[in-house]
């Protein structure tokens, strides 16, 4: 997984830099161990799962994700945010090329997996549902609608990672809302609710995994925007920017 997450990163500021525009990279590059764990291993395993980016500005992440495990083909990989392409800073349905959701507003990706959630257990399907939040994204009021009523369908299929970055488009979350209390908040809507280092491969896999307490799981993971590139972390000009070719560069130098 470690190297596959060395790898994503790259392909991530490959995409950006390629397509000649600004791209969503602190958001892209602090998810991407959460990213390995799951296409890498858990995803892998089980075959009737799902995966759901909600924080769909971050699409530039999953897209080099489904490029490396061969969902997207070089030449569409190789047309991200260029004039005329199906892939641009959101991601659209495609299930044949892996992309399980469209998302442009935030909020909206966890009503779909909940809705998804339920229909599998109705149907009596196999397989879990697995959405990636922000944090900011906490604070969209569908978020706590879809909750509860994960919570009032005991959605134990149902896994939520919040990517746990402390910033979203307009500076520091806590400089807005608090966020410190978001195993609370979470615990306060009946969900199994877990914290950990969002960079660690280990803890990741350990509990990216459904409850077994017969109700939803929310995993809170701590993560660094832009995690990786030195000039990139913990600085939300990067939550949307332009590399220039000598910046790309730096940014590999990195990563090697």
């Amino acid at each position: 997984m470690i190297n596959f997450s060395k790898k994503l990163r790259k392909n991530i500021l490959f995409a950006a830099n390629h397509s000649g525009e600004a791209s969503h990279l602190g958001g892209s590059l602090s998810m991407v161990e959460i990213l390995s764990c799951l296409y890498s291993k858990i995803l892998k395993q089980e075959k009737k799962s799902i995966f759901i980016l909600s924080k769909g500005h971050a699409f530039l992440g999953l897209f080099s994700c489904l490029y490396q495990i061969k969902k997207i083909k070089k030449k569409d990989f190789l047309s991200f945010q260029t004039s005329g392409s199906e892939f641009i800073a959101h991601p659209i349905m495609d299930l044949k090329k892996g992309i399980e959701s469209s998302n442009g507003s935030l909020g909206q990706g966890l009503s779909f997996g909940v809705g998804i959630a339920i229909a599998k257990k109705k149907k009596k399907e196999k397989g879990n549902v697995y959405i990636l939040i922000g944090d900011g994204e906490c604070y969209e009021g569908s978020i706590w609608e879809a909750a509860i009523t994960a919570t009032e369908n005991n959605l134990d299929n149902l896994v939520v990672i919040i990517d746990s970055n402390g910033f979203q488009n307009d500076g520091e979350i806590s400089s807005k809302m608090k966020t410190k209390n978001l195993v609370k908040k979470w615990k306060g809507f009946e969900w199994d609710v877990q914290r950990c280092n969002g960079h660690n491969l280990n803890e990741l896999v350990q509990l990216i995994k459904p409850s077994k307490l017969n109700k939803p799981k929310a995993i809170i993971a701590q993560t660094i925007k832009g995690k990786g590139i030195s000039f990139m972390e913990n600085n939300n000009d990067w939550h949307h920017g332009r590399l220039t070719a000598k910046l790309y560069q730096k940014a590999l130098k990195d990563i090697i």
